[in-house]
């Protein structure tokens, strides 16, 4: 499934695959979405189907971002498979997990 990015009632969803062919266009479409969002960043991973580390990674630039704008970002929905990836990297602690 094509990676996909949107914004939509004030959440940006992120949906397919996470990886390393598609994060370049996931962080350049999420540009202008922070653009568009108010002071919290509030970013849904429900619909993501598969991520590799770069998917990871992204979540760090965007969390980059965010903190070098001044503002508020976390992390909602995240797949099993990414939670998995943060753990073992050992930066689960550091992503701003919603409940």
């Amino acid at each position: 499934m094509p990676a996909n990015i949107q914004l939509s009632d004030g959440i940006i969803r992120v949906s397919g695959e996470m990886n390393a062919a598609s994060v370049p266009r996931l962080l350049t479409a999420s540009v202008e979405l922070f653009q568009q969002s108010g002071h919290q960043l509030r970013i849904d991973l429900a619909d993501v189907s598969r991520a590799d580390s770069s998917g990871l990674a992204l979540m760090l630039d965007w969390m980059r971002t965010a903190r070098q704008q001044q503002r508020e970002l976390s992390f909602h929905r995240l797949p099993a498979q990414l939670l998995e990836m943060a753990r073992v990297s050992g930066i689960e602690t550091l992503l701003p997990l919603a409940e």
